[in-house]
């Protein structure tokens, strides 16, 4: 973590590093709100989605801590502030990743409820496939059963051809010229400045950005799956979503007997959309588990 972090992590959070068995993670933490009581109902880990960071769920932690839970997101490996080879991408298989999860969620003591955003829900799915022990729950959050839609892969084509050729700086500016960065194959619309967002692309590991893309561009359907583990299931996103419809969220989420949340107002990313009531939808599923 630098000593001049580009995001202040919100009121009641501490950016530290999670010492893990397979290295350190950078993570935004956050408790339980003194009014929400001594006791914590549960510890949440968020896995942040392809071109972002934990600080995507920098809204969901005061209203998640007022309801009695702690609330860690992390950046991956390779991702903004997580210490990731530059050039390897083996050192991002999807196995390697999911690994990374089971390592965090056991440095937090287990069990704990776990949300993955995005290219978050695939990686952590694969986790769960792995070992599903060291989880209570189980949330995607706008994250379908297979890979993203044609549109989407070719924007991923676009950054990853532009990767091929130039620096991370250099890609920066030309997607500045090109337009809104999530319209020609650049980094999602995030919260923060400008200067925070640039300085949050500049932190990713190319070689991470080049693996995971192809990730979501082949990812098979993994649903049947999930549906065999012995883990209560939530499919949450927003009323519009151009990288997964949400009729195949709607469907996939049958397919797992999952509850299902569409968050209006929302699009891909209702955590940064739609804070509260995406925030009050994930406290309520956690809730109606019972006290961990």
């Amino acid at each position: 973590m630098t000593s001049h972090p580009a995001f202040p992590p919100p009121p009641g959070a501490r950016a530290h590093r999670l010492r893990t068995s397979r290295g350190e993670f950078a993570v935004v933490d956050s408790s339980p709100s003194p009014e929400a009581g001594a006791e914590e109902r549960g510890v949440v880990l968020m896995l942040p989605g392809f071109t972002g960071s934990k600080e995507d769920f920098r809204l969901l932690h005061e209203p998640l801590a007022q309801r009695g839970y702690r609330v860690v997101a992390v950046d991956g490996r390779g991702q903004h502030e997580s210490d990731g080879p530059l050039e390897d991408e083996s050192a991002y298989a999807q196995r390697e990743l999911a690994r990374d999860v089971l390592a965090q969620a056991e440095a937090l003591g287990g069990p704990v409820h776990l949300v993955g955003h995005s290219l978050g829900g695939q990686i952590a799915r694969a986790a769960v496939l792995l070992d599903h022990s060291p989880f209570v729950s189980f949330t995607l959050v706008s994250s379908g059963p297979a890979e993203i839609s044609v549109s989407q892969q070719q924007r991923v084509k676009l950054l990853r051809d532009a990767l091929a050729v130039m620096s991370m700086a250099e890609v920066w500016e030309a997607i500045q010229a090109m337009g809104p960065p999530e319209e020609v194959g650049g980094p999602a619309r995030g919260l923060g400045d400008q200067d925070q967002l640039r300085r949050r692309w500049l932190g990713h590991s190319p070689a991470q950005l080049l693996a995971t893309g192809r990730q979501l561009c082949t990812e098979p359907d993994r649903v049947a799956e999930l549906a065999a583990i012995p883990l209560p299931l939530h499919v949450l996103s927003g009323a519009h979503d151009d990288t997964w419809p949400v009729a195949t969220l709607d469907d996939m989420a049958l397919r797992l007997d999952a509850r299902r949340t569409v968050i209006t107002g929302a699009e891909h990313s209702p955590n940064a959309d739609q804070p509260l009531p995406t925030a009050h939808a994930l406290a309520d599923f956690w809730d109606g588990l019972g006290r961990m």
